[in-house]
């Protein structure tokens, strides 16, 4: 069963893994689907290699999340996230008619055989408009494949997250609070987590632990449905104080 709201990120490209290019996608990603109630499940950066490319797919299309890609969608031979997405569904690549249609409305006369290779997805994809330059993205097995360009990428993202999946969206659904305890260890507050977790099933529990010259220092959150944090929130921080910590909530 596919859960609509938490979607994975797949970034593509030899030259993010070799540092001459820094992603940005990913916290735009976590933006943008923060504002529509959602959240991101997982990432997975991968380089240009098409074995393991086509690996991840074949993964990632089995999965119970929707996900976006970004990048490698081109017409160089590096750019190769079309074929292997075609390969890992054991299905054709095609010409995509629609996609024709839109390279002829921007090229006319131009629209080269190379370019033609933009709009060759694996049979049954759907179009996703390019508002920069109409070389659309595509999507197929609930994948959503946008170029490397952020400028391109990310008005396709909103594009797709308005268009397929706005009943979905829970604006304010999620929210997260976190506190911070002073002069606290991760050992002494391990016991206290584990009946948290075990009390508050639906909420995701995190410790984030700080340390510098001075003292330790402990940021607990937590996360999910609004009325049930601000009761587990209440219990925590009255559970820390019998502990004997001194907290303060961390301003969002």
């Amino acid at each position: 069963m596919v859960d609509y709201s938490r979607f994975g990120a797949i970034i593509i490209g030899d030259e993010i893994l070799s540092g001459k290019r820094q992603d940005k996608h990913l916290p735009n990603l976590i933006e943008q689907l923060d504002k529509r109630g959602l959240e991101l499940a997982w990432v997975r950066l991968v380089g240009d290699d098409a074995d393991l490319l086509r690996q991840t797919l074949r993964e990632t299309f089995a999965g119970s999340v929707p996900a976006f890609s970004f990048g490698g969608i081109g017409a160089t031979p590096d750019d190769r996230t079309r074929q292997c997405a075609a390969e890992a569904a054991g299905v054709e690549l095609a010409f995509h008619q629609e996609g024709l249609a839109e390279l002829d409305a921007q090229f006319g006369a131009e629209v080269t055989p190379q370019r033609r290779r933009l709009v060759e997805f694996p049979v049954g994809a759907e179009l996703i408009p390019n508002p920069v330059n109409r070389v659309p993205g595509f999507s197929f097995r609930q994948h959503h494949f946008v170029p490397g360009f952020p400028s391109m990428a990310w008005p396709m993202i909103e594009w797709v997250l308005d268009q397929k999946y706005a009943r979905h969206h829970a604006p304010g659904g999620r929210v997260e609070r976190m506190i911070t305890l002073f002069d606290a260890r991760e050992s002494q507050i391990i016991p206290l987590m584990e009946d948290f977790v075990a009390r508050y099933p639906a909420l995701r529990m995190s410790c984030l632990p700080h340390a510098d010259a001075s003292r330790f220092q402990l940021e607990l959150g937590l996360r999910g449905e609004p009325r049930l944090v601000a009761e587990a929130l209440a219990a925590l921080t009255k559970s820390v104080e019998r502990l004997g910590f001194q907290w303060q909530p961390v301003e969002a």
